[in-house]
């Protein structure tokens, strides 16, 4: 599996794979998370520009899953990070992950952070054997970049089920 920049003309199978991977989210009771629409071409297109948007390929070159993030007060924030199902279970996601942590290690942050749902197996648990710790309410890493993040997240309907703040430090490179 190799990871690279994704390609203008990849973005609407983004969305593809966005749709595909939020169909599990059935079985959970949660159609209205399987229903919702992708993020629109023009703010892929906005990650895509800002090199913030990575996809793991397959041998044919096609992507299987993404990622996309930005910068939210001195961290890497995942924004999105979707594999389709036929991918799934193989250590995409996570390789996907550790790409980030690179580039952000490489940009001098100190920290990945994401939200997501507390209860989905494929969510917080997910993310917290990959080295995410939860940030309760009162923990100085829940910063306001975060809080703004969480309350629209929660304008858009996503608060119907738990969420949470999650953030992995990066520890420096030595040497």
């Amino acid at each position: 599996m190799r990871i690279r920049a994704a390609a203008p003309a990849e973005l609407p199978l983004l969305q593809s794979i966005e749709r595909a991977a939020g169909e599990p989210f059935r079985t959970l009771g949660m159609a209205a998370i399987a229903d919702d629409e992708p993020l629109p071409l023009e703010v892929l297109e906005g990650y895509r520009a800002a090199g913030r948007a990575w996809v793991a390929v397959d041998g044919a070159d096609r992507p299987v899953a993404y990622l996309i993030a930005e910068t939210v007060d001195d961290a890497a924030h995942i924004e999105q990070v979707s594999v389709h199902p036929d991918a799934a279970r193989r250590g995409v996601g996570r390789a996907l992950i550790e790409h980030l942590a690179e580039a952000a290690r490489a940009e001098g942050l100190t920290a990945l952070t994401l939200t997501t749902f507390a209860e989905v197996p494929w969510n917080a648990p997910y993310y917290a054997r990959l080295g995410f710790r939860p940030l309760a309410d009162t923990d100085p890493a829940l910063t306001d970049g975060l809080r703004a993040i969480s309350r629209a997240e929660a304008a858009h309907g996503l608060a119907a089920w738990p969420r949470v703040c999650m953030r992995r430090d990066l520890p420096a490179e030595p040497g």
